[in-house]
């Protein structure tokens, strides 16, 4: 069964593009087991975005009954350490992917790996080169300059082949030599360039201490280690699509077998947060954050200490999916999956965050009930229930405290009645304070009737509020987490990304829980009634205090700050935009200017530098006339400079135009002569050329100006106007007659033009799909039917908006 069926039939909401290469793959025959890695360098802890590739790489394996690799691409020792093998072991097992026996390093393949590179050196496709780094780098070129090969590139072979070795045996200090591959220099790509497949690096490396002191750099090792493990499907991120030729020729060139193919996808980046490993190692050392491990870290330790679940991360990899394009995720989608998670599994217990004392004054002294409270709202087999305390002293949160209250204010107030979650309904009879006005306390008296929170009477209670018992409670330290940075953005924004650190991003609470969680283990999850989710850990300055590190509010508390935020953005860009507007016209304003300027010194007979006079400058400088029309029409009329030239530059069309706009308008007239009529002459405005065969051509004044009247009023279009002209010239008719006789009035009727887009989207059913499918290019080919059958007579812009509004919405489609 293909793996995006499932066992009750339907797509898989995980299938992508990489899945179908894989099952074409199998079913031709070219592979018959899938074999995925997840190849980490150990140089940094790992985060949120390696988890979609460690998800992606073990599900493929997983569904298609291959095989999942871990393998540690360790050529750097530079930078990498033990530390960090164990931990990305950790965090990979911590998500559920199991590797089995197959944990690789890449470093155990250096022996191989040199006896390939002697072997390309022998077949005169590598070389060793002695140029600086620095040299190296000018030699490379960049892209818009093509590289200049080393004067070590023809070097004999024997020679490199012992400077390889010797380099091996430590002779040389580092940079005195590399080791490259001989390939292109002129490649536009430049990764192609000869790229160094060695360097020397005398430092202690972290699995095989020091054997070796040249190391290969990725794009030589990672083709390899992949052709060595038999991986099937290379899977990286876009960054690497240059790479992909490299990659293709170092498995060609050096012969080996298996042939990997390498398969590229787009990051997804995370809002409110960041995932480069140089900036979190950043926040680390200058200490905006406790460590790599810290909460609100999107290093998956920081998460798994947070409190979040393997299968919430699994979850949120899936939902976000894969694809070729970069974009950005919404954090309240992480937030979502780890709340959708814990819905079912966190039992319910209730903790006051911020503590205000509570006093049952009618309630018996020194009583206590024991109430059997369930740990879950839904029925959950096994789960049980557990016993909370009731007395006449208890804790409330202040929150749920008023003595003058809003609107809207259910909770405790003077004279109101509230019930407490589980146990009864109480009355505040009176809201204490101290000197400082601060509340202190609450009197409250309860109703013994109403255990449980019913109310046998029926009366309505509207509000419902959490508690715990003052003298059973266990105090508690609550850290109340929240998203590390306060714009969606933080590389994109103003200033450094820590100026955008969210202050309240982690607040410390002295709080109250009930007594049931002294049963349970470090390390379980809760939800703590209208207060979130929380996980405990313990603190190290006392291992058996209570401490509990929230792991996320029970709704998006970011929505409205988020709105806010994009709201800002938007008018940020528009001001922006009205700016670069205003620019842009100044400039054209200043062009225009200095265009009249030139136009009308050039009319006077002046030289106007780097302005080279036209036949229409001749013209106005030989007619005095004409010369005062420019002025005219560029000033008085405010013509643009090129219709006041044109319409300036012939005796004949200025007598036209000057008629024209006496029966009207003077700039739709100027627009439709310049840009209808005189384009159809065929000659150069200002030449004798021009006046005879306009003067030939050019209909009556009256019918150009009812014909521009017609056009002005919508009655037909700008093409069925162009067409009619046509007919003008070859019968002499005005435009009226030809309309009414040619059946060319325009249909403005939406109800008419609206019959005929549904005649038009019955005969183009399949594309009427694909445009719900969200092919939304099709919407002009849908305009060009329309015109079509209405024979151009339709009014281009409603049949727009009357198609987008009857086809099905884009926006809607599954994908």
């Amino acid at each position: 069964m293909s793996s995006d069926e499932k066992a009750e039939g339907g797509p898989d909401p995980r299938h992508n593009f990489i899945r179908d290469i894989i099952e074409d793959d199998l079913e031709s025959g070219k592979h018959d087991t899938i074999v995925t890695r997840f190849p980490p360098e150990p140089n940094g802890y790992l985060h949120i975005g390696h988890a979609t590739s460690i998800v992606l790489n073990h599900s493929i394996a997983v569904d298609y009954d291959g095989e999942f690799h871990l393998r540690f691409d360790d050529t750097n020792p530079i930078t990498e350490e033990e530390e960090y093998v164990e931990s990305i072991k950790r965090d990979v097992a911590w998500l559920g992917a199991d590797w089995g026996e197959h944990l690789y390093f890449a470093s155990d393949y250096f022996e191989r790996m040199y006896e390939l590179a002697e072997r390309l050196i022998k077949k005169d496709k590598a070389y060793v080169d002695s140029l600086s780094p620095e040299e190296i780098r000018e030699y490379r070129g960049d892209w818009n300059e093509p590289g200049t090969e080393s004067p070590y590139r023809d070097r004999d072979t024997e020679e490199s082949l012992d400077l390889f070795r010797r380099m091996r045996a430590g002779e040389f200090e580092e940079g005195e030599h590399v080791l490259r591959a001989k390939i292109d220099m002129q490649s536009d790509n430049m990764v192609m360039r000869d790229p160094i497949m060695y360097r020397i690096l005398h430092e202690e490396h972290h699995h095989v201490d020091e054997a070796w002191c040249i190391y290969p750099m990725y794009d030589y090792a990672h083709c390899l280690e992949d052709s060595f493990e038999g991986i099937t499907h290379s899977l990286c991120s876009m960054e690497f699509e240059n790479n992909r030729e490299v990659y293709n020729w170092f498995i060609r060139e050096t012969e080996v077998a298996p042939q990997p193919r390498q398969i590229e996808f787009a990051r997804r980046n995370l809002g409110y947060t960041i995932t480069s490993k140089r900036r979190l190692k950043r926040l680390v050392d200058e200490g905006h954050v406790e460590g790599w491990d810290d909460p609100r870290m999107p290093t998956i330790s920081g998460l798994r200490r947070r409190g979040f679940t393997p299968e919430s991360i699994r979850n949120f990899c899936h939902a976000i999916g894969i694809a070729r394009s970069e974009n950005r995720v919404e954090y309240n989608r992480l937030e979502s999956a780890i709340r959708d998670d814990l819905n079912e599994k966190a039992p319910r217990r209730m903790c006051v965050e911020d503590p205000v004392r509570v006093v049952v004054t009618n309630y018996p002294d020194d009583e206590i009930e024991w109430l059997d409270v369930p740990s879950f709202p839904h029925d959950v087999p096994g789960e049980g229930s557990r016993m909370v305390p009731f007395g006449g002293e208890l804790y409330v949160d202040r929150d749920d405290v008023r003595e003058d209250p809003p609107d809207g204010f259910y909770r405790l107030y003077p004279g109101n009645e509230v019930r407490l979650r589980w146990a009864y309904v109480v009355e505040c009879q009176e809201v204490v304070r101290d000197d400082d006005g601060e509340i202190v306390e609450v009197r409250v008296t309860y109703d013994p009737e109403t255990r449980g929170g019913e109310t046998p009477d029926g009366r309505e209670i509207p509000g419902t509020i959490h508690w715990v018992d003052r003298d059973r409670s266990l105090s508690c330290e609550l850290r109340l987490y929240d998203r590390l940075f306060e714009v969606e953005d933080p590389r994109g924004a103003e200033g450094d990304y820590t100026d955008h650190i969210n202050e309240e991003s982690l607040v410390v609470k002295e709080g109250f829980v009930e007594p049931s969680v002294r049963l349970d283990a470090l390390g379980t999850r809760y939800q703590f009634e209208r207060n979130g989710y929380f996980i405990s850990e313990s603190r190290e300055s006392s291992p058996d205090s209570l401490v509990y590190n929230r792991i996320v509010t029970l709704r998006d508390t970011w929505a409205s700050r988020r709105a806010e935020e994009r709201k800002r953005e938007a008018e940020r860009r528009a001001e922006q935009r009205r700016r670069e507007k205003e620019r842009k016209r100044e400039e054209a304003k200043a062009a225009r200017q200095k265009r009249i300027d030139a136009l009308t010194e050039v009319a006077r007979g002046a030289e106007v530098e780097g302005y080279e006079p036209t036949p229409r400058d001749q013209t106005r400088m030989e007619n005095p006339a004409l010369r005062d029309r420019l002025e005219v029409y560029l000033q008085d009329l405010e013509l643009t400079p090129d219709e006041g030239d044109l319409l300036s530059g012939s005796s004949a069309l200025s007598e036209y135009f000057e008629k024209m706009r006496q029966q009207g308008g003077a700039d739709a007239a100027a627009k439709w002569l310049v840009n209808t009529l005189v384009p159809l002459v065929g000659a150069e405005v200002g030449t004798e050329e021009f006046d005879e065969a306009f003067q030939d051509e050019a209909p009556p004044v009256e019918h150009a100006s009812a014909l521009v009247d017609i056009l002005q009023e919508d009655r037909v279009t700008h093409n069925v106007g162009e067409e009619v002209l046509d007919e003008m010239l070859q019968t002499g008719d005005g435009p009226e007659a030809i309309i009414e006789r040619e059946g060319l009035e325009a249909i403005t009727d939406s109800s008419q033009l609206a019959s005929i887009i549904d005649d038009v989207m019955a005969e183009n059913t399949e594309q009427v799909d694909a445009y719900g499918d969200g092919k939304r290019k099709l919407l002009g080919y849908f305009i060009g039917q329309v015109m079509q059958a209405t024979q151009g007579k339709a009014e281009p812009q409603m049949v727009r908006e009357l198609l987008q509004k009857r086809l099905p919405d884009p926006s809607e489609s599954e994908d």
